[in-house]
This record gives C-alpha cells, sequence and structure tokens, in this order.
C-alpha cells in the first residue's frame, strides 16, 4: 500500500491541516520553528506506529486546548478524527487479493483510513460485495436446487444465513459455510479483504532521539518490564538486538569481553555503513565499556551495571561521551542502529517520519544526508521529513515540498485570527520566513551552477528558471519529455550579460546553451550573439519559434488562456483579465498584462513577472486543475518540443 495523501485534524495546533499530498519516494515538510512540523508527524505516526508505548490520542492532552471545553457540544458526543489517510494499492496488494479469492474483488484501487479519538482504525475500501458472493455460490459444490432456495444475497452475513438455513445437512452446505467462517471474520467482506492487506507500520525518529551515553541496565530492565521504555531506550536495545544480545544477558552476563566484543562489531556494521555518506570527519570510532557502579556516581549510575558509549577521535588521540560531543554523529549512529534492526524484525512495509533529521550537521553534511535518503532510503521506504534548513531541501526536486504554517491572520484593531497549522499550496504566501528554505535552497542551487554545472542553460531570469523546472517536473510525471536532468539552468540577467558570463566562466569549459525571450528591442541582440561565436552554433533559442507568434517571452509558451488563468488566480483581483481578442493575436501575453493592471485600482499589488512565477511551482496542482485540458495540453506539447531540442544538443 502506497500513502498519497493526508489530512491532519482536531490536534494540538492543528484544528485542519487541509489535504496534502505524499510523494511516492520522499515528501519534505518545510516550516519554521513552531509551525506545526512535528505535530504533524506525531498524528500521522499514531495511525500505525511502530512502538506502542504513548501512541493513543487522549483529548485531555491532545485535544486544541482552546476548544477542550466545548469538545462534547462540538462532535455532539462522539469521538472526532485525528488522521485521515488516502493510500492507493500496489500490485503486490492486488495479487495477494487474487491469490486469496481468485479474482480481484475491488471495485478501485484508493482506501481511506481515519484514526480519531476512539484510537480505532476505520477503513473505507469499495468492495464488489456481489461479485464475491457470486464468486462463493459458484465454486462451491450446492447443487441447483440449493443455490435457487438461497436466491438472492446482498451481504456476506445474508449469504451465510440463508446457506444454515438450507433444510438438508450435506458436506457442500458445511464446506461453504466453513470457507465463510474461515475467509470473512465476523460474516464480514470487509474484515475478509482486510485481513489480506498489510497497512505499513510507521516509524518516527526524531533529532532529539539518540542513544544516550551511559545506561544503567537496570534501570532500562525495570522500564521494560513496566512498559515503561523511553524513545532513548529503543535506540539501545535496537543495539542489543544487532549485537545478538538482550539487555538482561548484558546484566547477568559475567564475561566483560564477550559482551563488549558483540557490541563492536554491530558498532563495526553501522558505522562502515555511515563513513558512506559522513564527509565530516572519518576518524571517528565507537567505543563500549561495562562497568561495575561506583556508589559515589549521581543516581541511577550508582549501582548495578552501567553500560558506557564513547567516541574516539583518532586524530585527536581522545574520547568524548556518546551523547555530548559530535551531535551529527551520534544521531545518524542511533537512527542507523535502530533503523537496522527495526527492518531485520518487521518484514513488512515501513514508512519512515524524520523530524527535523541532522539538525545540528554541517550544510555539506546535511547535503550528504538527503544523498543517503535518495541512495538508501527512498528506493524501499516512502519518506517523510520535517526541516527549516534550506540544505535539507531536495534542490533537484522542490515539488516534494509542502509548506507547514501556523497562519494568524491579523487585523488592525482586532484581536488575532487564529487558523492553526496549514500545510501546501492554498497558504504559502501569507509567511516570507516559511518560504525562506525554499527560497534559499534554489538560490544555493543556481550559485552551484556557475562552479559545477558541466552543461549550463543560461536564462534571462529567476521566472525562466521556475517555469522550465516546474513544466519539466510535470512532464517528467506524466512519462514524457522533460528536461535533462544535465541541464543545470542559471538566470544571467538578460542577453546583454552572455558575453559577461562567458568571460568569467568560459575557463570552466562549460557547455552552455542560452535559452531568450524574442521582442523588439531583442532581434538585433540575438543576431549579434549568434554571430559572436562565442556559443557553439544552435546554442541560441529563442521563445518565438516555440510559441509561433512574431514576438514572444516564456509566458506565450504557456498559451494567452493558460496564462491569464494564472495570473487571475495568483493575485486574485476582482476585475479579471479576459481572453486576449482575436485582433490581438501575436502580442506577448505579458505586456497585455501589464496594460491592464495600469488600469486597477493601486490596492491591487502591482505586476511583476516573478509572483506568477513562483505561484505557479509552489501551487501546481491547484493550477493544473483550473486550465482547460486543451490549453494545458498544448503548453505541455510547446516545452516538450523545446526540451527536446535542448536535450538534442547533449552527448
Amino acid at each position: 500500500m502506497k500513502l498519497i495523501r493526508v489530512k491532519v485534524e482536531n490536534f494540538r495546533s492543528v484544528e485542519n491541516s487541509s489535504e496534502f499530498s505524499i510523494d511516492d519516494n520522499m515528501t519534505c515538510l518545510v516550516g519554521k520553528n513552531e509551525s506545526g512540523k512535528t505535530t504533524l508527524l506525531t498524528a500521522l505516526y499514531r495511525l500505525h506506529p511502530m512502538f506502542d508505548g504513548g501512541t493513543k490520542f487522549n483529548p485531555q492532552k491532545d485535544y486544541p486546548r482552546r476548544y477542550l471545553s466545548d469538545y462534547e457540544e462540538r462532535h455532539k458526543g462522539k469521538d472526532p478524527a485525528v488522521i485521515t489517510t488516502w493510500w492507493t494499492l500496489e500490485q503486490k496488494d492486488k495479487n495477494q487479493l487474487i491469490e486469496k479469492f481468485g479474482f480481484y474483488p475491488l471495485s478501485n484501487d484508493n482506501i481511506k483510513i481515519i484514526k480519531g479519538y476512539d484510537n480505532q482504525q476505520s477503513w473505507n475500501i469499495s468492495i464488489d460485495e456481489l461479485a464475491i458472493i457470486e464468486d462463493l455460490i459458484n465454486t462451491s459444490e450446492l447443487q441447483d436446487e440449493e443455490k435457487q432456495h438461497i436466491g438472492q444475497v446482498k451481504t456476506i452475513a445474508e449469504l451465510k444465513s440463508k446457506v444454515t438455513l438450507l433444510p438438508e445437512t450435506t458436506v457442500s452446505k458445511n464446506k461453504l459455510i466453513e470457507c465463510i467462517e474461515y475467509d470473512f471474520p465476523e460474516n464480514s467482506a470487509f474484515k475478509g479483504v482486510a485481513q489480506v492487506l498489510e497497512l505499513p507500520k510507521f516509524l518516527l525518529f526524531s533529532q532529539y532521539q539518540k542513544m544516550q551515553g551511559q545506561v544503567s541496565l537496570e534501570q532500562i530492565q525495570g522500564r521494560k518490564a513496566n512498559t515503561t521504555l523511553t524513545e532513548d531506550d529503543q535506540v539501545f536495545i535496537a543495539l542489543c538486538d544487532m549485537a545478538g544480545i538482550t539487555i538482561e544477558q548484558a546484566a547477568s552476563l559475567e564475561d566483560f569481553e564477550s559482551v563488549i566484543s558483540r557490541f563492536e562489531g554491530a558498532s563495526s556494521k553501522i558505522s562502515s555503513e555511515i563513513f558512506k555518506y559522513w564527509s565530516q570527519n572519518k576518524f571517528l570510532k565507537v567505543q563500549f565499556r561495562l562497568d561495575r557502579a561506583e556508589p559515589r556516581d549521581p543516581e541511577p549510575f550508582n549501582s548495578g551495571r552501567i553500560f558506557r558509549t564513547r567516541i574516539y577521535n583518532e586524530l585527536h588521540e581522545v574520547t568524548v561521551p556518546f551523547d555530548e560531543r559530535s551531535t551529527g554523529f551520534v544521531w545518524f549512529f542511533s537512527f542507523l542502529a535502530l533503523f537496522s534492526q527495526v527492518k531485520k524484525q518487521h518484514t513488512g512495509q515501513i514508512i519512515l517520519l524524520l523530524d527535523e533529521p541532522g539538525l545540528s550537521l554541517h550544510g555539506k553534511a546535511q547535503a550528504d544526508l538527503l544523498r543517503y535518503f535518495k541512495e538508501r532510503l527512498t528506493p524501499n521506504h516512502q519518506l517523510i521529513y520535517s526541516t527549516h534548513s534550506p540544505f535539507m531541501v531536495p534542490p533537484d526536486s522542490l515539488l516534494s515540498a509542502r509548506t507547514v504554517e501556523d497562519v494568524i491572520i491579523h487585523r488592525k484593531d482586532e484581536r488575532p485570527e487564529v487558523h492553526g497549522t496549514k500545510v501546501g499550496s492554498d497558504i504559502l504566501s501569507t509567511d516570507k520566513d516559511t518560504l525562506f528554505p525554499l527560497q534559499a535552497a534554489l538560490g544555493y542551487e543556481i550559485t552551484q551552477t556557475l562552479f559545477i554545472g558541466e552543461h549550463t542553460l543560461l536564462v534571462e531570469g529567476p521566472s525562466d528558471l521556475l517555469y522550465l523546472k516546474g513544466v519539466s517536473e510535470l512532464l517528467r510525471s506524466r512519462k514524457r519529455t522533460s528536461l535533462d536532468q544535465r541541464w543545470t539552468i542559471c538566470p544571467s540577467g538578460g542577453i546583454d550579460k552572455v558575453s559577461a558570463f562567458m568571460s568569467l566562466f568560459g575557463g570552466n569549459k562549460l557547455h552552455i546553451a542560452v535559452l531568450t525571450d524574442f521582442a523588439s528591442g531583442q532581434k538585433k541582440k540575438v543576431e549579434e550573439l549568434r554571430r559572436s561565436k562565442i556559443l557553439h552554433d544552435g546554442h541560441v533559442f529563442t521563445m518565438d519559434t516555440y510559441a509561433n507568434q512574431a514576438e514572444a517571452d516564456i509566458e506565450d509558451m504557456f498559451g494567452s488562456t493558460f496564462y491569464i488563468e494564472l495570473v487571475n488566480i495568483c493575485y486574485g483581483i476582482k476585475r479579471n483579465l479576459q481572453a486576449v481578442p482575436s485582433p490581438s493575436v501575436g502580442l506577448r501575453i505579458v505586456k497585455y498584462v501589464e496594460d491592464h493592471f495600469r488600469t486597477l485600482p493601486d490596492t491591487v499589488p502591482e505586476f511583476d513577472h516573478y509572483t506568477p512565477a513562483a505561484y505557479f511551482i509552489e501551487h501546481q496542482a491547484n493550477i493544473i486543475k483550473k486550465v482547460v485540458a486543451s490549453d494545458l495540453e498544448a503548453a505541455l506539447v510547446r516545452f516538450e518540443k523545446l526540451f527536446s531540442d535542448l536535450n538534442g544538443l547533449l552527448n
């Protein structure tokens, strides 16, 4: 089963997050501190948690506090939903159902699962119950007279009742009753299908969750017996499992060397995995000690046996307590210890929820962590993580980011209006701080292309970059021709800057192409650039060629109707732009929009090229729903032709 959409409501700071989509591989929740990112992950984790401790929804603790006194009145005595999820079945799920029933018993592949303050999962599955009943009857050994006696039935429960009432007790009758009881618990078609499907478990790991530098084995034994294990305890237990030893055995063994050697073997295995992705310092080692407690030590480390972990720095020849130094390494080690053992013990699907992963890492190390996610985690698991670091936003997959914001509307002389945590594209413009990591990530990628982009596509400004990135990802998601990922897009500031760019960076032996607007004031410059031979022949592209009009900007690639719809939605103006009148065909659409904005009142924001571009990439799914299908297809065809020509320049 693959998670495709989520909605959280009635939970702490989240009154209604609104529905937000989940990517097939990796979804990044971006927001500033206190925006509600951790709350969202916590609610999702409780749908089907890997560990049971403290995972029940409790109205007294979790319901939005300002409405708690009205809980009964607001929900009419019922327990409200907290987490609503939408799933789609994968081929292996379908195969399991076919193997069980002999055919596919569902009307569609989508499943809705809800959990609320009653702490019960509620599944909504479109089951073709009549088809199941027909198959049960047809594959049974009942005689025709018995089948006629049963007649028409609509539910499994009704079928069993009528079979039970058949006048004669026969082998075929008993077989059918046994089949129903075995395959359909409580005579429910839903339970018969649900028991075949396996809902993935959620594993939540936070930046604060880590193995402790010293552990009292007797204390952790007691918490385990009382089912009060902490999240940090779970990490240490996972390490014990990797070492092939239980806490009880570690606490009772007299052969300390045997215990330590097992833990060192587990540590070596984890460390070898870490250093494939740890570029900060490869001269670290994890060391273990098993000591008898000293009476003078503080509680609880003054009695019993104490397991101590330290990090040894080979360069400085010094050890430091595990949980006090090299915080990033400690987090990485702790996560790998827990995840490796969970994956070994749990053979089913696991969805990973990481809260602020790598927060203590250097920016370069965060890039290494992203690489680890893509190479080690996402090929086999869906990953959802939160961050406010621009270095943890995947620059090559900005569309996987979802913004998280605690929306508060301030009005003059009025009490602030609190809307709570919101997720998705509809509220991106309300808070610049929320957008900062996305903007910084994009700016960092642009900067990097100046030095490491072997194949560089120069465009005029950042709006061109956003449009090209957004449309390319859309085409790629539809398995159509997108811009080859070897191209790195760099805004140059206009066609006048191309020569300066080549002078500064031509020594890097970059392969450069230029994509530029084509208007009356630029025709001469384009021709001069082509004649200058500063670029290879055929490496100067102009928008008019693909927009099929005499003059064109990148906005004309969308077509006038599409772009006007984008502007109307983006600015939310009451006097909406209308389609370009037929006598104006060939007019650059941006010029038409600029002329229209000059007629609007001063209360309407001033039009600029960048705002619709940013809105397009941030609200793409919403925009596409509102655009006429034929206009969208025409725009995709134009961009597809452009990308095909650009890709043709690559070896």
